[in-house]
């Protein structure tokens, strides 16, 4: 059987080339990002620089973890569902070869273990390349992350020899868990069925399709009414998670739902010669135009939802913002003393650490805390605490946003470790913000030194803000100074959007195009009849064109369902933590996506069209199958 596999791979390269590189590209990023995010977790702390120093090296590598995790699970996600749908594609278009496999006496575990094989031999050829390719993204991603402020200039990532076997197991085990269902479905299938295409041969919609289809679309309602119960920190993994899950349930289902969208497309294609030809093979051509558009839906269920997700947050943060800072100007600086100036609220972010037991386990965690003086921070800052009070914060206790009051907790501030008395249980904020706030009076000197501080500033009655702002240096009126703060965060969230999109993009991009090229193979003769019939070069190719259209119409519908469901969430999570339910469609996003969807889908089917239609009609109709 390996013999044969390799035959058929000698023979049929053009079948796997897409899963090839599907397999390098998951290898290569695999590999380079956990090399970059092991080097980052542990950090190489130069001898001599204190414990503040020493956190604040370590919180700077947090976005750049948070980033290659969320690239790691992407990058294992897009590798595994672009092979196992290009397998699943290219195995029924190969059905009747299978079919006579079977007919001269081969059993069915012969055939999965052919079909195993052929996987082996794409795993090993995707990870022979993958490796050293690895070593070229590694360089282009620290440089990526560097570039965008993820990483420190300094940093370098370390190899490990380990990598090596995490690279095979990863390359090997894609290919094979993408072939797994579909070689136990082929093996399934009686050979004079295939041949007939009758029977389950002809049966699009199996039993497995029906199971992970409403399994996956179950498991994004249940996401999404768990996610507003979540805070940030669980709402925003839990609404991506989603998308991913809804995408995997409607690509499981579309062989129902292409048929329908094709009837409603029908009636815009149907007046003219082509648009109906076109709409005749959409319905026809059901599990090929399923195919096609599988890859895009999951790359606007990803794209439309991560961004969606995140412009989201950033809006409710600045509606919670403005809602809740009751002062009128920020300044940047530790105190602010002027004529005018009714109250001012001198905030200090330091860095501090927390021993947290778990499991009968205690670990340090590096975080910062905001040192406020209590009365002033609360006549600036109208969201009172969900327990206990901001007036007993004072002399060694804290507020928090976890644990709850009375409780103790151990921190590390500057060079003390303190016990502090947990008086007051404070809101998660919604974009950033600190986890602990520490009364004033508590802190050491020269903690507050190295932190960074603001003041915010309340105008007494009479006196105009913008007067008074003239007064105290480098003082913005709040509602820059939370613009400037959403600018930043938003400068962070497009560095994530440019280096997830990037690659969820790549691999469409593949998909799409292999799944074409591959369906545009298996349709010489069909080209041919339509020729012979009457219909011109031209026409046919326009044809084509305007059925992958169609198809990329439907993949981006679904995918937009799939990506209004994580807005959903993320929007009901941020209302029940804002109290305002806020939603911001990412229309550049989505511009830019249909732009390409339709670019790339367009031109592949052109090009493949014109050279499936290049020999003369007679050839192909007249040839033997």
């Amino acid at each position: 059987m390996f013999g044969l596999s390799l035959s058929t791979f000698r023979e049929r390269w053009q079948l796997f080339l897409g899963a090839i590189l599907t397999v390098v590209i998951g290898v290569a990023l695999v590999q380079s990002s956990l090399l970059i995010l092991i080097s980052a977790a542990v950090p190489e702390i130069p001898a001599g620089l204190s414990e503040a120093a020493a956190n604040r090296l370590r919180d700077g590598y947090t976005g750049a973890i948070v980033l290659l995790a969320m690239t790691l699970g992407i990058a294992a996600f897009l590798a595994v569902f672009i092979v196992s749908s290009t397998f699943a594609f290219t195995i029924s278009q190969r059905r009747r070869d299978l079919a006579l496999l079977r007919l001269v006496g081969g059993s069915r575990g012969q055939l999965r273990r052919l079909l195993l094989s052929e996987a082996l031999l794409l795993g090993v050829l995707g990870t022979g390349i993958g490796v050293p390719a690895g070593l070229v993204v590694m360089r282009v991603q620290s440089w990526l992350l560097t570039d965008l402020g993820f990483l420190p200039d300094v940093f370098a990532p370390r190899w490990q020899d380990w990598i090596l076997g995490v690279s095979a197991g990863v390359g090997i085990g894609v290919a094979l868990l993408g072939v797994l269902s579909a070689s136990r479905r082929a093996s399934k299938v009686r050979p004079l069925e295939a041949l007939r295409d009758t029977g389950a041969a002809a049966r699009v919609m199996t039993f497995s399709r029906w199971f992970f289809g409403i399994l996956f679309l179950a498991g994004t309602a249940a996401l999404l009414i768990v996610a507003p119960l979540a805070g940030p920190d669980g709402a925003i993994p839990m609404s991506i998670n989603a998308a991913i899950t809804a995408s995997i349930g409607l690509t499981a289902l579309s062989p129902l739902i292409v048929p329908l969208v094709g009837r409603v497309l029908g009636l815009v294609l149907r007046p003219s010669t082509l648009g109906g030809l076109a709409q005749a093979n959409l319905r026809d051509g059901v599990r090929r135009s399923a195919s096609t558009a599988a890859p895009l839906l999951v790359l606007v269920a990803l794209v439309l939802g991560m961004s969606g997700s995140l412009a989201t947050i950033s809006l409710a943060d600045k509606e919670d913002l403005a809602r809740t800072v009751t002062a009128d100007l920020v300044v940047p600086s530790a105190g602010a003393t002027a004529p005018g100036v009714a109250v001012a609220s001198t905030e200090v972010t330091v860095p501090v650490v927390a021993t947290i037991s778990k499991h009968d386990k205690e670990k340090d965690d590096g975080t910062d805390a905001l040192v406020i003086d209590a009365d002033a921070y609360r006549q600036l800052h109208s969201r009172a605490p969900l327990s206990g009070s901001l007036a007993d914060l004072h002399g060694m206790t804290v507020a928090t946003t976890d644990y709850a009051v009375g409780d103790t907790i151990t921190l590390r501030v500057g060079d003390q470790e303190q016990e502090r008395r947990v008086v007051a249980v404070v809101a998660q904020a919604v974009n950033g913000g600190t986890d602990y706030l520490l009364p004033r009076d508590s802190v050491p000197p020269a903690a507050l030194a190295d932190g960074e501080a603001e003041t915010f500033v309340k105008a007494a009655p009479g006196v105009d803000p913008a007067t008074l702002r003239a007064a105290l240096p480098g003082a913005l009126p709040v509602h820059d100074w939370i613009e400037r703060r959403a600018s930043a965060h938003d400068s962070m969230n497009s560095g994530i959007m440019t280096v997830l999109m990037g690659l969820a993009g790549l691999y469409a991009l593949m998909a799409v195009v292999n799944a074409v090229v591959i369906a545009a193979a298996a349709r010489k003769a069909e080209f041919a009849a339509a020729r012979v019939t009457g219909l011109t070069r031209r026409q046919v190719v326009g044809a084509a064109l305007i059925e992958s259209w169609a198809v990329a119409v439907i993949g981006l519908l679904l995918g937009g369902v799939a990506a209004a469901g994580t807005l959903t969430g993320i929007g009901a999570a941020m209302g029940k933590l804002t109290g305002v339910t806020v939603y911001a469609v990412p229309w550049s996003a989505l511009g830019l996506v249909v732009l390409g969807a339709f670019a790339v889908v367009g031109l592949t089917s052109v090009a493949t069209s014109l050279a499936a239609t290049r020999p003369a009609p007679v050839s192909p109709v007249g040839a033997r199958e």
